[in-house]
């Protein structure tokens, strides 16, 4: 029988799953992906599952108030009972790595204790990551798990862009800039060379913008800058986070609002972002669709903090090469898209709004490199794309890597 590694990357209410078959060089595409959503909702979950081909193989609801460790139950059991691979590992994707894991790692108690005083650093992420091993060590006592770190990519970093103006014994105690969204970018340095050639190792920007946001800049396809800092709440805009924040703000809220730090950890990670300026949704889909003013005031405030940071970013390259659009708004928002292109022009960047209109990304992300597109003009100082991201393919490769 065929083994194969499994992906895994679960949120507070979802895990989001894909298989690869074991290979000397693993397939960018898995033979299957899916999600499992809505768990612990008290209407019940949903699991769904389609082929490589993008056939559906399962969808179908769960048990209502069904949780992580029984949803991870329910996908091993289909997942044996449809498919002909058999597991060799499970590839994990892991927010936070802190100032010590630069490389994935085959997990064991002493680092899965070392990533556990993490949380506090990724409140919304880390908690659910780790659940998903652990319950699987219980499920699977015998089988290797892997953590990929979302920060890992990032430690190339010069010193001086890992530091807060703090005192010295803070930093110390790891209270530095990380940077998130790490896989994501490693993918995009690994696949760069295939639509820029030499020129994937120039001053290269790549925006990965969703609901969850940030952006990255890289020069030889190594991380130079990164707009997240110390949690994954700092830089861009976001669904439901307010990005950059004056410190004086929070410091007025506890002070004069009598805010504690649960409202606080609420109202800057759920309540804000899109979602708060506009009243309306997290959803740039619903955003975009929208006639209402506040709609277009929180969309142009996401597009006009894109532009603030895509001028520091290029000032810490010394210029700007070519531009990445990626992630779920960045493959198919093309009107966010035309706007951060417009605010770049005075970097040389000139959009062919022809092409950009006709960038439909709406394959998976794990597909072939088919969907990429240059959406940059000809005569453009700066070439702009759209390149689907693929972290269960980085997660999947650094699996196999880990188990030779």
């Amino acid at each position: 029988m065929t083994q194969a590694l499994l992906t895994l990357n679960a949120g507070s209410s979802s895990i989001k799953f894909a298989l690869f078959p074991l290979a000397a060089s693993i397939a960018r595409r898995p033979a299957l992906s899916g999600q499992i959503e809505s768990l612990g909702a008290g209407n019940g979950a949903r699991m769904s599952a389609v082929d490589d081909a993008g056939t559906s193989l399962i969808d179908r609801p769960l048990p209502g108030g069904t949780d992580h460790h029984q949803a991870l139950e329910f996908l091993l059991r289909w997942l044996s009972s449809h498919s002909a691979l058999k597991l060799a590992a499970v590839g994990h994707r892991v927010v936070h790595g802190g100032e010590h894991y630069r490389e994935p790692v085959l997990l064991d108690e002493t680092n899965l204790a070392e990533l556990t005083k993490l949380i506090p650093l990724a409140p919304l992420h880390q908690p659910h990551n780790l659940d998903a091993i652990r319950a699987l060590q219980r499920l699977e006592p015998g089988l290797p798990q892997v953590a990929c770190f979302d920060t890992a990519f990032h430690r190339s970093q010069p010193e001086l862009a890992q530091l807060f103006a703090l005192p010295r014994q803070l930093t110390e105690q790891g209270i530095r800039r990380y940077g998130f969204h790490g896989l994501s970018y490693e993918y995009i340095a690994e696949v760069l060379p295939e639509h820029l050639g030499k020129a994937a190792d120039g001053r290269v920007i790549v925006l990965h913008l969703g609901n969850g946001a940030s952006m990255c800049a890289m020069r030889e396809r190594r991380s130079i800058a990164t707009s997240m800092g110390f949690t994954a709440l700092d830089g861009l805009m976001m669904g439901t986070r307010c990005g950059n924040l004056d410190p004086g703000v929070l410091l007025y809220l506890i002070e004069q609002q009598g805010m504690d730090s649960h409202a606080l950890t609420r109202l800057l990670y759920q309540e804000s972002g899109l979602l708060g300026v506009s009243g309306i949704s997290s959803d740039m889909r619903e955003l975009l669709a929208s006639d209402r003013p506040e709609a277009k005031q929180a969309v142009d405030l996401f597009c006009y903090r894109i532009g603030r940071e895509l001028g520091s970013l290029a000032a810490a390259l010394g210029g700007v090469d070519a531009m990445i659009f990626t992630g779920g708004i960045g493959e198919h928002a093309a009107a966010v898209r035309a706007e951060v292109c417009r605010a770049a022009r005075w970097l040389g960047v000139e959009l062919d709004a022809v092409a950009n209109l006709a960038t439909n990304s709406a394959t998976n992300s794990a597909t072939s490199t088919a969907s990429v597109a240059r959406i940059s003009a000809a005569a453009s100082a700066v070439a702009a794309l759209v390149v689907p991201t693929n972290e269960e393919w980085m997660i999947a490769r650094h699996t196999a890597r880990l188990l030779q």
